[in-house]
């Protein structure tokens, strides 16, 4: 997207992405998974908006659920649209899951979608295996990215002159 006020950064490609989850979580493994979605939920996607900020994935019944993503109402859909908060079923192996599940249970981690993008026309989603982070891996994260940007502020200063 285009460098402007109020615009988000996203890689090339991407409908929506969950920049919170980096700040929140330790990623620990990415996998990458199809989505069971509606004609309206794909042309909204495809216009942008989706909100992924407190989304997350469980698995119930065997099958992987994405819960609290937020695709807003297809403007030119009158009234076959879809709800904006419903969940989400997203397709995965059946060895995927079980390896979710077992990961899961063992360590208490969790499922966290970091990213929405298309590859051709289907919609999919990344979800990462994370595990949370504490008060003070927060203050870190803050900490290291702020010494980075000092870093390359100074770098440019210095071959200014």
């Amino acid at each position: 997207m285009a460098k402007g006020k109020g615009k988000k950064k996203f890689a090339p490609g991407d409908v929506a992405t969950n920049r919170q989850a980096r700040f929140r979580f330790r990623l620990l493994d990415t996998f990458e998974a199809g989505m069971v979605l509606t004609g309206t939920e794909v042309k909204s996607l495809r216009e942008g908006g989706a909100q992924m900020k407190d989304a997350y994935a469980l698995v119930r019944g065997g099958e992987v659920w994405l819960v609290n993503l937020h695709i807003p109402p297809y403007a030119s859909a009158y009234r076959d649209n879809h709800l904006p908060e419903r969940d989400r079923k997203l397709l995965l192996h059946k060895r995927e899951i079980e390896r979710l599940v077992g990961k899961t249970r063992e360590r208490g981690l969790t499922l966290v979608p970091t990213r929405i993008y298309f590859r051709g026309p289907r919609a999919k989603c990344e979800l990462a295996l994370a595990q949370g982070k504490d008060q003070f891996d927060k203050r870190e994260t803050i900490k290291a990215r702020e010494q980075d940007r000092e870093m390359r502020r100074a770098i440019r200063d210095a071959e200014r002159y």
